[in-house]
């Protein structure tokens, strides 16, 4: 049942352990002396994706972390590389474009996330 997380058909119903997160994002200063918030990590995936041309690797459409950055929010916050992020602040993130789930991330101070993880959530 819990495997249903990684091949999972965007729309349907979805039963499975999920692993919550909460990322408070950390005030930096970028090249142009503004400041911004940062939370470190990067995302791949989404509906108007194909997955199949993944180099990770991915079996379905879902959003997926594909590099947390040493010492960042993401990673003090227990993120990790590979993680599906089902939910952000109860937005529903299984059935998200790539650059609405990217928009969503950057509007946010803190994050709190849903996600599965492939060994702890799943077999």
């Amino acid at each position: 049942m819990a495997k249903k997380a990684f091949q999972h058909q965007a729309g349907t119903a979805m039963e499975c352990l999920s692993i919550p997160i909460t990322l408070h994002k950390e005030k930096d200063i970028d090249e142009d002396g503004r400041e911004v918030l940062k939370c470190g990590f990067k995302i791949g995936g989404g509906i108007d994706q194909d997955f199949r041309k993944s180099p990770q690797g991915y079996t379905d459409y879902g959003i997926y972390v594909t590099e947390v950055h040493e010492g960042s929010p993401a990673a003090k916050s227990g993120l990790r590389m590979h993680d599906k992020i089902l939910q952000c602040n109860g937005y529903d993130f299984t059935m998200v474009t790539h650059k609405k789930a990217v928009s969503y991330i950057r509007k946010n101070p803190i994050l709190n996330l849903l996600v599965a993880r492939k060994g702890v959530t799943s077999t």
